[in-house]
C-alpha cells in the first residue's frame, strides 16, 4: 500500500507541475482559468489520498472548503472573462 501511495502522490505532483506550465504559458484567459480549476482538482485529490492513507477523516472539512472555493473562483473568473468578450 505504501508503494501505491507514493506513486499516486508522485503522479499527482507531476500533473500539478504540468498544469502549472499551462497556467504560465496560457495563451488565453480561458486556458489559465481551466488550469487553475485543474490545479484545484489535483489539490483536492492529493488531500483525499493523504487522508485516506493516514486514516484522517478530519480532512473532509478541508476538502469541502477547497472544493467550494475552487468552484466559486472558477465560475467568477469565467464570468469575468466572458464579460470582457474574450474568445477561447
Amino acid at each position: 500500500m505504501n508503494t501505491v501511495y507514493v506513486l499516486t502522490m508522485i503522479l499527482l505532483g507531476v500533473a500539478f507541475l504540468m498544469t502549472a506550465v499551462r497556467l504560465v504559458r496560457g495563451p488565453s484567459s480561458f486556458d489559465r482559468i481551466l488550469a487553475l480549476d485543474v490545479m484545484a482538482v489535483l489539490l483536492v485529490s492529493g488531500i483525499a489520498v493523504h487522508a485516506a492513507y493516514w486514516g484522517e477523516p478530519g480532512h473532509a472539512t478541508l476538502l469541502l472548503v477547497v472544493s467550494m472555493l475552487a468552484f466559486v473562483g472558477s465560475v467568477s473568473a469565467a464570468r469575468l472573462a466572458g464579460a470582457r468578450g474574450e474568445r477561447a
